[in-house]
């Protein structure tokens, strides 16, 4: 397995708010993953840290987003196949982490 990808997203939201945004974005992307054949095997929230899997086409992706109070740091470990987009994955990740965090 490749070395996890890491995504750092700074924001003026706190704690509260930022894990809120995360929780509510996620159950979004849960229901267009499975739209699209991805499956999600794990969603599941340890006090600010969210742990998740999927699979697709027979590719495995897991790993963690933790929610701080100026910050959220996902880590994801991609397989080998997935890893050659990782450099693409990291700047989709911090895009939308940056629209979903941004203060409205």
């Amino acid at each position: 397995m490749a070395k996890p990808l890491i995504v750092e997203i700074p924001h003026e939201l706190g704690l509260a708010e930022a894990r809120r945004r995360i929780a509510d974005g996620m159950g979004q992307v849960q229901g267009l993953l499975d739209k699209t054949g991805v499956a999600v095997d794990k969603l599941a929230w340890t006090d600010d840290r969210l742990d998740f899997a999927m699979a697709a086409m027979g590719q495995k992706v897991n790993g963690q987003v933790d929610v701080g109070p100026q910050t959220v740091r996902v880590e994801v470990r991609l397989p080998l196949l997935l890893a050659l987009f990782a450099e693409r994955i990291q700047k989709k990740l911090g895009q939308e982490g940056n629209l979903l965090l941004t203060k409205k």
